[in-house]
């Protein structure tokens, strides 16, 4: 797969991207603390089918961090800026987590940019402990590491179920060197700030979703608990939901090539169907 690497400038802000494939937009939205290249395995599935675009959002990875602006509707108003950027779209929007948020937001803005959303173990109800550990796990990562073996050993302690070869991809592209070692490229304050817009709730945005959508859990997710789960199912009776075995949380790197069937089935079923001819 030719991968091409791209700084996308939009206004004040410069969102560092990835792209391969040729076809329909998809826009791939990372989780909190990662970067467009966890995608990378996703993005090979996806190729074949999509002209597919992974981005570090910002505060994160190779792109800005401004020092404010990160509640939902600045990372959805990036999501337009990027779509517009990359010559209009429509686009299909595939998100992790963060991502997912940002992509029901923007989604749900209604502007004729988005013809499609794919969210990844993330809804609204999301429980207060699961907040928690997140933020514990922010604190515990934002530290400086001797190594690049050293950072592996933290991410396969912090991740037990991701493969082996995304534990290195997350230590490879998450870091940067400094003088006396190696920190996250992630930039804390903006970290913080962002887990802290996720508490907020999306429920009015998610409920006015009229594009076609796709909701994937993995089966063993403690992020999004099986009440959850159903809360949503209850909320969104239309929406297609799908449970997928051996994943949890961090289905889209431990298992994408169910994730990335899924998504090609729901576009050719759900979203080619809805769109004009």
């Amino acid at each position: 797969m030719d991968v091409s690497e791209r700084e996308c400038r939009l206004g004040a802000v410069t969102l560092h991207t990835i792209a391969a494939g040729k076809g329909p937009l998809a826009v791939l939205l990372h989780g909190i603390t990662a970067n467009a290249y966890v995608f990378l395995p996703l993005m090979r599935h996806l190729a074949d089918h999509f002209h597919v675009v992974a981005v570090d959002m910002r505060g994160h990875g190779r792109s800005s961090k401004p020092a404010t602006g990160y509640a939902a509707t600045d990372y959805a108003r990036d999501i337009e800026a990027l779509i517009r950027h990359l010559g209009g779209g429509p686009a299909l929007l595939i998100g992790h987590a963060l991502g997912a948020r940002d992509a029901f937001v923007a989604g749900a803005r209604d502007n004729g940019l988005v013809t499609g959303v794919v969210g990844i173990d993330f809804t609204p109800f999301i429980e207060p402990a699961a907040f928690e550990a997140l933020g514990r796990r922010i604190s515990g990562g934002n530290r400086l590491f001797a190594d690049v073996a050293a950072i592996e050993q933290a991410l396969a302690e912090r991740y037990p179920r991701m493969p082996a070869d995304a534990i290195r991809r997350r230590a490879q592209y998450g870091y940067v060197r400094v003088d006396d070692g190696w920190r996250p490229l992630a930039a804390l304050d903006a970290m913080l700030q962002t887990a802290a817009g996720m508490r907020e709730s999306f429920e009015a945005a998610f409920v006015s979703l009229k594009v076609p959508t796709l909701l994937i859990r993995g089966a063993d997710s403690k992020f999004v608990s099986p009440d959850v789960w159903a809360r949503t199912r209850m909320l969104r009776p239309d929406m297609r939901m799908v449970e997928l075995p051996d994943a949890d949380h961090y289905a889209a790197e431990e298992i994408p090539g169910p994730i990335a069937r899924e998504i090609v089935s729901f576009w050719q079923r759900d979203v080619q169907r809805d769109r004009p001819a």
